[in-house]
């Protein structure tokens, strides 16, 4: 089929995704690179919108304003956003290309720069009229501060809203500003809901919104404080409707019923909390069937129903990460281990998180059995009795060959265990290595150590860090 060059040029500017410094050097080529680069560059604004980039930001939307809105912020004493500037029509109408609308940057940029709380609503009001109308449409929208805004009822909303794909939001919302947007988004992919404090406040509102979309494919929730079991009761309701679009599911309760039983088409799973043992069935993840996922993320879940899980997979599974609930005993290590090796034949990355030592003799099965191990992270959190130097002789001689990413743990390393491990790793490929080392002094031995083993090709890339930041996957991909 033919395209146009704009239409080429699109489809690899798509490719550059959030690389903005490479799109702001396609605005300066000419009238059609910067056309299509800045339809790119304005999809999302706020990723970009940080330290004096979001003032910056707030300016340009201004500039946007109609001369209704500016007339009315002028004749409510609001001078300070009129100003000659503000009468200079932008290049574009950035608000055609608008995607992602997050409404905290909106409200921060409000409470800064007004002068007098009262105002503040009037701001906002024309503020809206220019992000919701019948010309713009978002595919996601965030709230993540409280909001009581009823932006469905603003003209245009329905146009400007009904394609949503993405909802973030988090527990301080109103109830009817869900039950509104319940009736012009039937289209979400993606609900990411965040309780941040306990409100028992009326939830009918997400179940609602939760209810009526048609193609339901992505949610998550994150709770830092334990509901009521009532609302975990209707969530599950609410969220069964959907079990056969739903592929990506965090959850951060104990189920109340064989809730995941439904899921069998889940290809992404995460589940934790301690709250998560207080009240556990362990009958609710037993027998269940989970013939296609592909990640599964566990933390501080029971033992058994952890291995249930794992059993529950028919060899799919690429990722793993377990962060047990206690210190295991050699019994529940072996068990875990063994369900490993033995139902996830595929795993590319996995991480294992212990209080206590590995028991070694089963994790060189899982090395002999899982033939396709890219990434490996061991995480311990109290390694004073941990046998780092039997680990590293394991995996020197039982990694296969794909192995060569490894993230670390560890306030304990000893030397000699280290260059041990890296005497015997020679002939095999480079690693990459990353140790979290929970101190404010890395240790220049041990850096000294490394540099002379990645000088003679046995380590290709490595890196010391005080904490871990971000997935445990994607910090397989720090090179």
């Amino acid at each position: 089929m033919w395209r146009s060059n704009e239409d080429l040029l699109f489809l690899i500017f798509e490719e550059l995704g959030n690389d903005k410094k490479s799109l702001y050097s396609c605005l300066l080529v000419n009238r059609t690179w910067c056309v299509t680069a800045v339809s790119i560059l304005w999809r999302n604004p706020s990723l970009f919108s940080y330290f004096g980039i979001q003032k910056k930001l707030f300016n340009v939307i201004l500039l946007l304003l109609s001369e209704e809105s500016k007339e009315i912020l002028k004749n409510q004493g609001m001078n300070n956003f009129i100003t000659e500037t503000t009468h200079q029509r932008p290049l574009f109408n950035y608000m055609s290309f608008w995607k992602h609308l997050k409404l905290p940057i909106l409200r921060h940029e409000i409470f800064s720069n007004i002068v007098g709380e009262s105002n503040a609503p009037i701001l906002r009001n024309e503020l809206f009229k220019l992000f919701i109308n019948k010309n713009t449409k978002f595919i996601q929208l965030t709230i993540t501060e409280y909001f009581d805004y009823q932006v469905h009822l603003i003209p245009g909303a329905e146009c400007c809203l009904s394609g949503l794909e993405i909802f973030y939001y988090n527990s301080k919302i109103d109830p009817n500003v869900l039950v509104g947007l319940a009736k012009i988004c039937k289209s979400i992919k993606k609900i990411e809901i965040n309780f941040d404090s306990y409100e028992n406040t009326d939830s009918h509102g997400i179940f609602k919104l939760i209810e009526v979309q048609k193609n339901l494919n992505e949610f998550y929730l994150t709770d830092a404080f334990n509901r009521l079991e009532p609302f975990y009761k209707y969530l599950e309701e609410s969220l069964i409707k959907h079990a056969d679009t739903i592929q990506y599911l965090k959850i951060d309760w104990s189920p109340n019923t064989r809730f995941l039983s439904y899921f069998v088409n889940l290809v992404y799973l995460e589940i934790e909390k301690s709250f998560f043992i207080k009240k556990y069935n362990p009958n609710n993840l037993k027998n269940i069937s989970l013939p296609i996922l592909k990640i599964l993320k566990i933390n501080r879940v029971p033992l058994i129903a952890t291995v249930n899980l794992i059993e529950s997979t028919t060899g799919n599974l690429s990722e793993i990460s377990i962060h047990c609930d206690k210190a295991l005993r050699d019994v529940g290590c072996k068990m875990l281990i063994q369900a490993i090796y033995q139902n996830c034949p595929n795993i590319r990355y996995l991480k294992l998180s212990f209080d206590i030592k590995l028991l070694i003799p089963e994790f060189k099965n899982l090395l002999i059995n899982c033939k396709f191990l890219i990434g490996l992270i061991i995480h311990v959190r109290n390694d004073y009795n941990f046998r780092w130097n039997k680990l590293f002789q394991i995996l020197a001689k039982s990694s296969p060959i794909s192995l060569f990413k490894f993230k670390f743990y560890s306030k304990e390393f000893k030397l000699k265990d280290l260059k041990l491990f890296f005497d015997n790793w020679k002939n095999r490929r480079a690693m990459l290595l990353k140790i979290i080392y929970p101190s404010f002094k890395v240790d220049q031995q041990l850096v000294s150590l490394i540099e002379q083993y990645k000088a003679k090709g046995i380590i290709e890339n490595y890196i010391f860090s005080i904490i871990d930041c971000g997935d445990d996957y994607e910090n397989f991909k720090w090179i």
